[in-house]
């Protein structure tokens, strides 16, 4: 990545996926085939990545690993649900506790559809998914997915759909509890809140009306999500669906709207 000379936007990898979407704006330019996710990438790796998850279809039943279990870099995401189509859900933990016996079964059987607690979304929401929840993201939803930087997947169910499943190395490092649902904000004053802080990403909302302006503090790996509106940050311009790192500087780069603007900011701790 860059030195402290200034921000640097991030390009959009767009992936295609059979249970993505063809409408993809305000974000993209809507495509001829369906997109499922946008990998927002730096010239160098960075420890956090930001993608857009655009679902017509559920994905699977998975869990992640954390860090040091069988694998170099753990997964613990969350999701801020931009749009969501009425009825849309997400899966996160299940409705009662199980034993792992017993969830082993039902990775078998396909019974775990049922055993999963399926959650009704809609935009603005936030849910945290540190590894070892076992999680799926059911179709007509669009949303901004922050995670470690790791793509270790553990699939334990895919709706009878011809993909390799992972039950084996999944059962050891799966939570069988409850998930406690949908974040809930902190206010950090005017437009600001609090969504997320773990101990491998903290992440934060602002809402700025025409001509406002915030300037973040310096942070060691620091990112900026444009989800709605636009302006510019450092003088550069901004616009909905860029993301733009911001490296450590003596003095705090602003982002200033010029519409109402909206964005996530999400560094390390």
């Amino acid at each position: 990545m860059p030195g402290p000379s200034g921000p640097l936007r991030l390009t959009p990898s767009l992936r295609k996926k059979v249970w993505g979407k063809t409408r993809l704006s305000p974000w993209f330019p809507d495509s001829a085939e369906p997109v499922g996710e946008v990998w927002y990438l730096g010239e160098c790796e960075l420890p956090l990545l930001v993608k857009l998850l655009f679902t017509s279809e559920r994905l699977s039943i998975q869990v992640h690993p954390d860090n040091g279990e069988g694998v170099t870099r753990g997964k613990t995401e969350m999701w801020h649900i931009l749009e969501a189509e009425p009825g849309a859900s997400i899966a996160l933990g299940f409705r009662q506790p199980i034993a792992r016996e017993k969830l082993s079964e039902a990775c078998s059987t396909g019974a775990i559809e049922q055993l999963v607690n399926w959650i009704p979304v809609k935009a603005g929401q936030t849910f945290f998914t540190p590894a070892h929840t076992v999680h799926a993201i059911g179709a007509g939803i669009v949303l901004c997915e922050i995670q470690q930087h790791s793509d270790v997947t553990y699939r334990l169910w895919d709706y009878g759909r011809p993909r390799e499943l992972h039950v084996e190395q999944a059962l050891p490092v799966c939570d069988t509890g409850v998930h406690p649902g949908p974040v809930d904000p902190i206010s950090l004053g005017k437009g600001h809140e609090l969504l997320v802080r773990s101990r491998y990403f903290v992440t934060e909302s602002i809402s700025l009306a025409p001509g406002e302006s915030f300037s973040p503090s310096a942070e060691p790996s620091q990112l900026v999500i444009c989800v709605a509106g636009r302006g510019t940050v450092d003088s550069q311009p901004i616009e909905t669906g860029e993301v733009w790192f911001l490296p450590p500087a003596p003095k705090p780069f602003a982002v200033r709207a010029h519409t109402a603007m909206r964005f996530l900011r999400t560094y390390t701790p």
